[in-house]
This record gives C-alpha cells, sequence and structure tokens, in this order.
C-alpha cells in the first residue's frame, strides 16, 4: 500500500475495464483502450490466501 493517505485515495479511484484490464479515469464511462463500457472500480483491499 502507499504511503500517503491522499495518494492511496487517489490510486483507489481508478476503474478497470472487465474485458482488457486497463487503467482508466475515476470518472470514465467507457474503457480509453477498447471502447468497452463495462468498467469496476479498483479493489480497496489486498486479497488474503486462505
Amino acid at each position: 500500500m502507499a504511503k500517503f493517505a491522499i495518494v492511496e485515495s487517489e490510486l483507489s479511484k481508478v476503474r478497470i475495464c472487465l474485458r482488457c484490464k486497463a487503467r482508466n479515469k475515476a470518472g470514465s464511462i467507457k474503457c480509453r483502450k477498447c471502447g468497452y463500457h463495462v468498467l469496476r472500480p479498483k479493489r480497496k483491499s489486498k486479497r488474503v490466501k486462505k
């Protein structure tokens, strides 16, 4: 995780394309790379192995 809280909050605003896995801006509606309209927010925390 990032050292500073401000940086951490900015990194978590990123949206990820479900088709090509590209990173997009926070307010984007479609992917900048492939034009796909289904985007998910970036995960807030790391996954833990079971």
